[in-house]
């Protein structure tokens, strides 16, 4: 699995993490900005100058909400794109709604944007490092200050409602920011924990599969090797009996390709092939291979076709053999012409495998071919 897949695990748990708390910033900004703030507003409204610059930003409040809605709804997390332009509209909102506020109206009821910019602003940027709200609040509140010294004599009791109404301003929206940054590290720490939990399972699934295919193996060698050592250990069968030597050679072949299925090689068929030649090349037997084209890895089970006949051929062969594969996207064949007796050469079981024989005196001609989307023998 890539970096990328762990990025995007960490997104989806972050996002599962977190949608309960959008959910409740999104309902806190809504039910504020319709229950609050709009009777607020409509009390106010001839007050105003201008009044469409409160109905201005009040319009961009409501946007910035039905957006993150429809994000929420899409159990997405907020891009960083669109959290940039949400808190530039949120932003320029405060700047024109206290820009209309009548003089002496800062930190009353008619500065209906003061308790809201704030939960309108946090609702995209959950998840977000704190820093990044606790500026935004800051930035807020510091717009209000700044409407109040200007548009107020900013005397005690004026003072006093905008401390304390910045207490709920900035109070309330920050738990909710180190909240959603308390769940930023923990779905860090539960994405990691999923990540390395499903490489075990692919490692276990891998090493499972691995065990079966090598158990099947070792069961099919079962069905020639045990029988020919069980006669041999008994004396039943004579080591100099060219027969006897012959199916040696051939297990001993099927054996070295056993053992090479599991190396890690740029061309498994390839390195097989040469596995069995080796076996041909001990007992004297001039081997030649030659290779043509490339071509894809193809599976054990398509391996072990195209290996079985040649590897059969090379173990019997009197003196010499010659090896050819040939090969592309869709087509790999691999022929063998050695100079070997009468053998019992093995059907591919695989569907896509095909086998052809030709025998000319004392030669034998094996051809194996596997063909991609090949229909059944």
């Amino acid at each position: 699995m890539s970096d990328r897949h762990r990025v995007a695990i960490e997104r989806t748990t972050r996002a599962r993490l977190m949608a309960r708390l959008r959910i409740g910033i999104l309902a806190a900004g809504t039910g504020g900005l319709l229950l609050l703030s709009l009777p607020n507003m409509l009390r106010d409204w001839e007050r105003y100058a201008p009044a469409w610059a409160q109905a201005c930003a009040f319009a961009m409040l409501a946007a910035v909400l039905c957006v993150e809605a429809v994000l929420v709804f899409r159990g997405r997390l907020a891009p960083v794109g669109w959290q940039w332009a949400a808190i530039g509209t949120v932003v320029t909102a405060s700047v024109l709604s206290y820009a209309a506020l009548p003089y002496g109206h800062a930190a009353t009821a008619g500065d209906w944007i003061f308790g809201q910019a704030n939960w309108v602003g946090l609702a995209p940027l959950v998840g977000r490092p704190l820093p990044v709200p606790l500026a935004f609040l800051t930035l807020h509140w510091g717009i209000a200050l700044t409407s109040m010294l200007l548009n107020t004599a900013a005397d005690r009791a004026t003072v006093l409602r905008f401390a304390t109404g910045s207490i709920g301003v900035i109070g309330y929206p920050l738990c909710m920011a180190v909240t959603a940054a308390a769940f930023r590290g923990i779905a860090r720490s539960a994405a990691a924990a999923k990540w390395q939990t499903e490489q075990v399972a692919v490692v276990e699934a891998a090493a499972v599969e691995s065990h079966q295919r090598r158990r099947q193996r070792f069961a099919d060698l079962d069905l020639s090797m045990v029988p020919l050592l069980e006669g041999l250990a008994a004396g039943r069968l004579d080591p100099t009996d060219r027969g006897v030597q012959h199916d040696c050679a051939i297990e001993a072949a099927r054996m070295r390709r056993l053992f090479a299925e599991v190396d890690v090689v740029p061309n498994r068929l390839l390195h097989e092939l040469r596995h069995c030649a080796d076996v041909a090349d001990r007992k004297g037997v001039l081997v030649e291979l030659d290779t043509r084209g490339q071509w894809p890895d193809l599976p054990p089970p398509v391996r072990r076709d195209l290996t079985e006949a040649p590897l059969t051929v090379l173990a019997t062969a009197a003196s010499w053999a010659r090896v050819t594969v040939v090969g592309g996207p869709d087509l790999v064949c691999v022929n063998v012409l050695a100079d070997c007796g009468p053998v019992d050469l093995p059907r591919p079981v695989t569907p896509q495998v095909r086998l052809d024989t030709f025998r000319s005196e004392e030669q034998l001609w094996v051809e194996v071919c596997w063909q991609a989307n090949a229909s059944p023998r």
